[in-house]
């Protein structure tokens, strides 16, 4: 990877966050991440405008320009028996409004050959009682990126992974709670950094573009 390469990263402390931001260190690559834990890039709770604006502005005056970014922060409050109405906004704001409006706000600063990277859940499409909020926020990014990958065809391309369960606390699983994955394991961060290595490649990028088009 080329070592000028500067990656966003959202929620990049702990879990499939900091696996992709690890990879993409040992790539060469800068990386800037947003956490509301405390971190030595920026510490922030992305459900804030403001934060939002101050972590664009912080990245663009010292990079100039972005060329991937990985919308990967997200996390529940519950559903319809335990989430209140603020719980349920936050969690959206925190899951579908910040990867719209960081979009928005490095639009104009996306370097040649950009990708998008939302990370989605196969919950938008199967759930369990009492997640709505989680849910709802990982429906919300998956329609986000269909959208995104028309307005932005042929300047950055936008893609989303869907992980089912994956493990970010290094246990051994067996049995039925193995089995019932088709490759016969859980899932590991290491999975999802493939897919998002894959997704960032220049080379992967069959995708719509205008300029083909009458």
């Amino acid at each position: 990877m080329d070592t000028t390469k500067v990656v966003v990263v959202t929620g990049g402390v702990q879990g499939i966050g900091k696996a992709i931001c690890e990879a993409f260190v040992a790539r060469g690559a800068t990386v800037c991440s947003i956490d509301v834990q405390e971190n030595s890039s920026f510490t922030g709770d992305i459900a804030d405008e403001a934060t939002l604006r101050a972590f664009s502005a912080k990245v663009l005056a010292e990079h100039g320009g972005v060329d991937y970014l990985i919308n990967n922060a997200c996390l529940s409050r519950g559903g319809l028996n335990t989430c209140s109405y603020e719980d349920f906004n936050y969690v959206l704001r925190v899951g579908v409004v910040a990867p719209f409006f960081l979009t928005q706000l490095f639009n104009n600063h996306f370097r040649p050959q950009a990708s998008i990277v939302n990370i989605s859940s196969t919950r938008h499409l199967m759930s369990q009682a009492d997640t709505e909020s989680y849910t709802t926020a990982k429906g919300g990014i998956t329609a986000l990126t269909h959208a995104m990958a028309i307005t932005l065809a042929g300047k950055v391309r936008v893609n989303s992974i869907s992980p089912g369960w994956i493990d970010t606390t290094d246990t051994e699983f067996s049995g039925p709670d193995a089995s019932q994955h088709p490759v016969g394991r859980v899932g590991t961060p290491q999975d999802i950094v493939n897919a998002v290595l894959f997704l960032c490649d220049p080379k992967k990028q069959f995708y719509y573009r205008p300029e083909h088009h009458d």
